[in-house]
């Protein structure tokens, strides 16, 4: 395929993904959009029109996938680094460190990502004294899996004077909240240009070799750096790849035209992203209307309350900015809820709805919160593969709070029903980048009640990320739109029900209902052939 956005492209011989015209064989590609959509023999009129035509041989022609809750750098250095997510005993995570540290003597910091020590079966995380025997003088940060909380050698804790009176230093030796961010600040000051650089276009190159389009990236104050922000965007921009649409998550209070003039600047596309509300489950930090099942009274943390998520909210409607929060206990989500509710009393509900203001997670909703979101216009940017990581009876969720509980989480049908636009991302590096598994977690939910169809789930992890960054013409393939799309190696398509108790059966041509692969547990994902952003190929699979 070209690498020329200014050629004329014909693909025939597969099928198309496109409401345009359910069982289409064919699509032409003309400066970077979509010009046509039909069939092989229809397609015959074109061939002396296009300068390449491209023969899909039975592939699968779909829109490309948007990731929803990205944070690159961060994705990067794990690829490229130390990746503890599959350690299977806290003895092979420090076994892991002490390799990583020999192998890479010149790093002024050991970063690591992914302990999960509920999965342990030493099931703590580990201690200072321990990482320092594993990595002796060295500067280190490894974080757990959800990124909310970290544990760290002390030569990384004498680089940060003060911590030990910040909130946060928990009696595991383990850092959350405001001693966690101000680790994580030392930690990625350490990191030089040429490492931030390099792990980004990591990030963004295996991004594209999954089919992903675009990302969007939450960063912020507490997450990264300005200059990690605006490296990425300009990263993005110069160089063909995935589309970054970035979010820094700063809180706003009406009046304040210094920080509106600073978003506008760093080239964000709103204040929103992970401008935390609360913390994470794993790290027992959401917050909660009732106590932790696995503690003594324990209900989590609240970063904000109700009247500065209104003020955020406020001052985002007002200069024409979306605004956000990162919210997944039910007790921060029902303060998210309230905040919004607030500023659209304030400014009336249209102009609050037309904001799309966006709540990251959003994993404990209540049929209450549920409503409230539909009503507000507020954008549900979920993980399913949460789920697939954490759920069901014997999962972590379960753990934390009771399998009564546990199943209310995620509840992506009750969201679909109530009209609440939905967005699906992966917050890579907590889950990984893994579009197709994302789609295959919602629609097979270790909780039946809250699965959804593959189709939907699909149209939510394309269209619906396109949707949250208010590209509403961008997302599928009909003539007009961006040519972002993907082609892979698959199966026989199906039209395939949310459930497993439904049988799926193959697309009949009078439903008018265009196929997908088969998702079924147990199944091959689709292989990507190649991933195309505004017409230009930007991965390329390699022969086999």
């Amino acid at each position: 395929m070209s690498e020329r956005e200014s050629r004329t492209v014909l693909l025939r011989g597969g099928s198309v993904y496109s409401p345009a015209d359910p069982f289409a064989t064919a699509m032409v590609v003309q400066d970077g959009q979509v010009a046509w959509i039909g069939s092989d023999a229809a397609a015959v009129s074109y061939l002396d029109a296009v300068d390449e035509t491209v023969e899909l041989r039975g592939a699968l022609v779909t829109p490309a996938f948007t990731d929803a809750h990205v944070h690159t750098t961060a994705t990067g250095l794990a690829l490229g680094g130390l990746d503890l997510t599959g350690s299977p005993s806290l003895a092979d995570a420090l076994a892991r460190l002490a390799d990583h540290a020999r192998a890479h003597p010149g790093h002024r910091v050991v970063l690591g990502h992914g302990w999960d020590s509920a999965r342990w079966p030493e099931h703590r995380a580990p201690t200072r004294e321990e990482i320092d025997a594993a990595a002796p003088g060295r500067a280190v940060y490894l974080t757990r899996t959800d990124m909310h909380s970290a544990a760290v050698s002390g030569a990384l804790l004498a680089e940060v004077p003060g911590i030990g009176g910040l909130p946060g230093n928990e009696a595991d030796g383990t850092l959350t909240r405001d001693a966690h961010h101000a680790a994580r600040r030392a930690a990625h000051a350490a990191v030089t240009a040429r490492q931030r650089l390099d792990a980004q276009r990591t990030a963004l190159r295996h991004a594209a070799s999954l089919g992903i389009a675009a990302v969007h990236e939450c960063a912020g104050p507490d997450i990264s750096s300005e200059d990690d922000f605006t490296g990425l965007l300009g990263l993005a921009s110069r160089t063909p790849g995935p589309q970054v649409h970035g979010y820094w998550a700063e809180a706003l209070v009406p009046g304040d035209a210094k920080a509106l003039e600073r978003l506008r600047d760093l080239g964000a596309a709103g204040a929103a992203g992970d401008l935390f509300a609360d913390g994470s489950l794993g790290s027992r930090t959401a917050c909660l209307h009732q106590p932790y099942a696995d503690t003594d009274g324990h209900t989590g943390t609240a970063y904000l309350d109700a009247d500065a998520i209104a003020d955020h909210f406020t001052a985002g409607t007002e200069a024409g900015l979306q605004g956000g929060f990162h919210a997944i206990g039910d007790a921060a989500l029902a303060t998210v809820v309230e905040g919004a509710r607030r500023a659209a009393e304030r400014l009336g509900l249209a102009r609050f709805r037309a904001a799309r203001h966006r709540v990251e997670h959003a994993e404990m909703l209540t049929p209450e919160t549920v409503a409230s979101f539909a009503e507000l216009g507020l954008t549900a940017s979920v993980q399913p593969a949460f789920d697939a990581a954490w759920g069901g009876e014997d999962g972590m969720y379960a753990e934390r709070l009771g399998v009564e509980r546990a199943r209310t989480l995620n509840p992506f049908a009750a969201l679909l029903r109530a009209g609440v636009p939905v967005a699906l991302g992966s917050d890579s590096p907590v889950t990984p980048l893994d579009p197709w598994g994302s789609v295959r977690a919602a629609a097979f939910h270790r909780t039946p009640e809250h699965r959804i169809s593959v189709r939907a789930a699909f149209t939510a992890h394309t269209r619906g990320g396109w949707r949250a960054v208010g590209h509403d013409d961008t997302g599928t393939l009909v003539p007009g739109a961006p040519a972002h799309y993907a082609v892979w190696e698959t199966e026989d398509l199906v039209v395939q029900a949310p459930d497993t108790r439904v049988a799926n059966w193959s697309t009949d041509p009078r439903s008018g209902t265009p196929g997908l692969p088969d998702l079924t547990p147990g199944r091959e994902l689709p292989r990507l052939l190649c991933t195309v952003v505004a017409g230009v190929v930007v991965h390329t699979a390699p022969n086999e």
